[in-house]
């Protein structure tokens, strides 16, 4: 009888979600080493191979492929099945692995998360920002790799998820005090094609909105300086010159240097909270998402 851990079934597909035993150890904050002998235990014990390590960057074999579904289904029953008696404990515990962005818009994000994290002290949070933008997140929803997440202008929506508005904000052209359009009353997307833009990558869900509302006016953006940052970093870039940027409204007025020009027609930032099914969801995950919709709706 083959003889395999929790632990090892944990180690296995956080190798496998990102394809890198350093970055799988700092995020389930385990040493490398470990990681790497309790995986190769587990395909000892399995008698195959879950990994091909002959390239530069290790990929999934077919067996770990589908091992890999397997074992998120163990995962999601081991917890499930811990988190069932915690009405008996009289708090709730377990984990929550909560995808988020690189802003929150209106919502004060941090401060529900202090607050449940003084009402369920026993519950471990876990946050993740992807630097591949939010849109990864729903196919980590799926495979149980995340309990929850927070996405912007979600490209798709599988049937197994459940997705919520949480908020609009209308997007604003950010630029300098001396750029021509600054103290006019609004300006059109069309009129902005020859602007040298300042934005995030093409995976993002803020660029794929502007990049929607240059493609519906009929001419192409021009994104010269890519940022994988936060709206701080643009705002940076705008103000030393180097081009001009789209930002919610919320994010624009935190930058009382720069000017903010509503557009003619408002393209709006949509942010909606992702979760698995109800009957997939924990206690504590179901908790968390509550504390989240009531500040949405403050």
């Amino acid at each position: 009888m083959i003889a395999v851990e929790l632990r090892q079934l944990e180690h296995f597909v956080a190798v496998a979600g990102e394809l890198s035993f350093t970055r799988a150890a700092h995020r389930i904050h385990v040493v490398q080493s470990a990681l790497s002998t309790s995986v190769a235990k587990l395909e000892r014990e399995l008698g195959v191979r879950l990994f091909d390590r002959s390239r530069q960057q290790i990929t999934l074999t077919p067996a770990g492929e589908r091992f890999r579904g397997h074992a998120q289904g163990v995962l999601r029953s081991a917890r499930s099945a811990a988190d069932s008696v915690a009405e008996f404990r009289g708090s709730l515990s377990g984990t929550v692995e909560f995808g988020s962005l690189i802003s929150f818009g209106p919502m004060d994000v941090a401060r529900v998360l202090g607050d449940f994290h003084r009402a369920h002290p026993f519950v471990a949070l876990r946050l993740r920002l992807d630097q591949s933008g939010a849109s990864a997140y729903l196919g980590a929803l799926l495979e149980g790799a995340l309990d929850l997440a927070l996405v912007s202008v979600p490209d798709r929506r599988p049937a197994q998820l459940d997705l919520r508005l949480m908020f609009e904000e209308p997007m604003t052209f950010v630029c300098r005090t001396d750029h021509p359009a600054a103290p006019r009353a609004d300006v059109g997307v069309g009129e902005l094609a020859d602007e040298d833009l300042v934005g995030f990558p093409p995976q993002f869900g803020l660029r794929r909105l502007m990049d929607g509302a240059f493609h519906a006016a009929g001419v192409q953006p021009r994104t010269r300086y890519e940022v994988p940052a936060g709206f701080a970093a643009l705002a940076d870039l705008v103000a030393h010159g180097l081009g001009t940027a789209f930002m919610p409204a919320c994010e624009a007025a935190r930058f009382p240097d720069l000017v903010a020009v509503p557009l003619t027609r408002p393209v709006l930032w949509q942010v909606y909270l992702a979760a698995p099914q109800a009957e997939r969801v924990s206690p504590a995950t179901a908790e968390l998402a509550a504390m989240l919709q009531r500040e949405a709706r403050g």
